[in-house]
């Protein structure tokens, strides 16, 4: 765990779980007992990795979710790579990292009650936070997702349109003070590290946040979105989950794919 100051699951799962041992002793018994568990599961896990290239402690924890999405057929797992700026003066400018990602992990400092932020850190669906490469900590609480009980919803569709990325959406459910926190994922990439902490060193990543905007729950005006540098259509996603504004704790989540206008009008 690096302090800065400026602050899984279908039985097709157990081999995630098995290669996470080299993390964390967990006992057969144990994997079991959690696949089970999750895989008629109606919940959900909204999984927010606070990572950067420039951190020597992240690779583990960003190793770690490539694990769980590598075995993700319950689609009801979002995973989530937000890469802060906070250590691009450290030597390395982490291509991926925007000071807006950092801001949102300082919101999450005043919703958890936390004196300071780190990398990496993984908070899941909005209520608790663990070091980022815990993995046993990481997947107890992703289970404890899938089998909680969901009372909203909330559903997206897209379409890109000269240039751009145009959103629609439609959220159900309890939650009048709450927002839509909407992300364009990449679902891979990698990186050769020329200095700083990892440097020499070839880093792979896995749904990282390259977009991200937030619109009142409760709308149904059609979001924008520019689309990044580097976009080509193809391993991108829309993943959109609600949050209460009181205390952070996501509500509902979905994901869709990335359509062309032409597809759309299909």
């Amino acid at each position: 765990m690096r302090p800065v100051n400026i602050l899984m699951i279908s039985t097709a799962l157990i081999g995630l779980l098995m290669g996470m041992a080299a993390f964390v002793s967990i006992s057969n018994e144990r994997m079991m007992k959690d696949v089970q568990k999750a895989k008629d599961s109606k919940g959900f896990a909204v999984v927010e990795l606070f990572t950067s290239e420039g951190c020597s402690s992240c690779p583990p924890a960003d190793a770690l979710m490539e694990r769980i999405q590598q075995g993700n057929e319950n689609k009801q797992i979002y995973i989530l790579a937000f890469h802060v700026d906070y250590w691009d003066h450290q030597g390395w400018k982490d291509r991926f990292s925007d000071r807006r990602y950092s801001e949102r992990q300082q919101q999450y400092a005043g919703w958890l009650g936390l004196s300071t932020i780190y990398t990496p850190q993984v908070v899941v669906n909005g209520e608790r936070e663990f070091v980022g490469s815990d993995a046993g900590a990481v997947v107890k609480a992703i289970s404890n997702g899938l089998e909680g009980t969901v009372t909203d919803s909330v559903s997206l569709h897209t379409k890109i349109a000269q240039g751009k990325l145009y959103i629609t959406h439609e959220a159900s459910g309890r939650q009048k003070d709450a927002t839509l926190v909407l992300a364009l994922v990449e679902k891979e990439a990698q990186s050769d590290v020329k200095a700083g902490e990892n440097s020499g060193r070839k880093l792979s990543h896995v749904q990282i946040v390259r977009q991200l905007a937030y619109v009142d729950a409760n709308s149904s005006k059609e979001v924008e979105m520019s689309l990044p540098e580097g976009f080509n259509g193809n391993g991108w996603e829309m993943i959109g989950f609600v949050q209460r504004n009181r205390d952070g704790h996501i509500t509902a989540a979905a994901r869709t794919g990335l359509q062309s206008a032409a597809d759309a009008a299909k």
